[in-house]
């Protein structure tokens, strides 16, 4: 079982669910310390296979706030965990396409201020814990999930690569305090690429299209982030764009990035030639 900073054990998680193998990951990892979890699938987003994962499971739009609250509370689970990714591009669009409840209608035009995912989020979060549901990181009960400080895989990167590395590192560190995405691809020490609200994959491919073979990728964490719903996250999927767009390296940030199914990604990765690698920030600024 997992304590919790409060020192009780849970006995029930919730989980909101997007898309990708995060959120099946954490409910197989929950299920094996003995917690049992109910979750919430957002149709279009998460995985069917939930289903054979979860004890649980609700199928719900993506603009339905009051009846996640309903169905947590009905679970009487002991914490929230929030999982798995949203494309941003749905919710840029007209919200009353979407059929959103009253809480969400009432959250999305009355209460938030700006259309940054941490303003979205972070509400959503205070709506929960306006109701006594409180929420929490994955990394609080799934650690082994976070990037470990070394190279994941065989190839490590070269000279001219970790110049680019420590180049990209600040740059990519003030796009992500901005709010405008959590990775950039450079090369020659030049920017070539940065994420908007096309995501990491997007902009590897934009980044590979650009510099051709050979380009360096970073992906950080925001200065401050809320790690209850804002951990950046790599996979083997992120192994296949690189192989995919010919970008040379990804560099990630150790102990703050979380990564799905390390060994799938390190053989997906060393397959297609590529080089994964964790460093801290101690580390990028000792070696500036």
């Amino acid at each position: 079982m997992v304590d919790d900073a409060a020192g009780d054990s849970p006995t029930t998680i919730g989980l909101l669910c997007g898309s990708g193998a995060l959120p099946l990951l954490v409910a197989q990892a929950l299920a094996r310390k003995g917690i049992r979890v109910t979750a919430i699938g957002i149709k279009g987003e998460a995985d069917r296979a939930l289903d054979d994962v979860a004890d649980e499971v609700h199928w719900t739009g993506l603009a339905k706030l009051a009846l996640w609250i309903s169905l947590f509370k009905a679970a009487s689970v002991d914490a929230v965990l929030m999982c798995g990714a949203i494309r941003k591009r749905k919710m840029f669009g007209n919200i009353a396409a979407m059929l959103p409840d009253w809480r969400s209608f009432k959250l999305w035009y009355q209460q938030l201020k700006s259309r940054e995912d941490h303003t979205i989020l972070g509400a959503v979060v205070a709506e929960f814990e306006k109701e006594g549901l409180r929420v929490r990181s994955v990394v609080d009960y799934c650690p082994e999930l976070l990037a470990a400080p070394g190279c994941i895989t065989r190839r490590r990167p070269d000279d001219a690569q970790w110049r680019d590395i420590r180049f990209a590192w600040p740059i990519a560190k003030q796009v992500a305090a901005l709010q405008i995405g959590q990775c950039i691809v450079v090369k020659d020490q030049a920017v070539i690429a940065v994420e908007g609200i096309d995501g990491t994959d997007a902009v590897l491919e934009r980044g590979g299209a650009l510099a051709g073979e050979g380009a360096v990728a970073v992906k950080v964490a925001r200065q401050g982030h809320d790690v209850r719903f804002d951990v950046p996250c790599i996979g083997p999927e992120t192994a296949e764009t690189l192989r995919r767009s010919r970008v040379a390296v990804l560099a990630v940030e150790a102990g703050r990035t979380i990564v799905l199914d390390t060994d799938e990604t390190k053989r997906a990765a060393d397959q297609a030639g590529v080089c994964i690698v964790a460093a801290t920030e101690e580390e990028i600024a000792a070696a500036s």
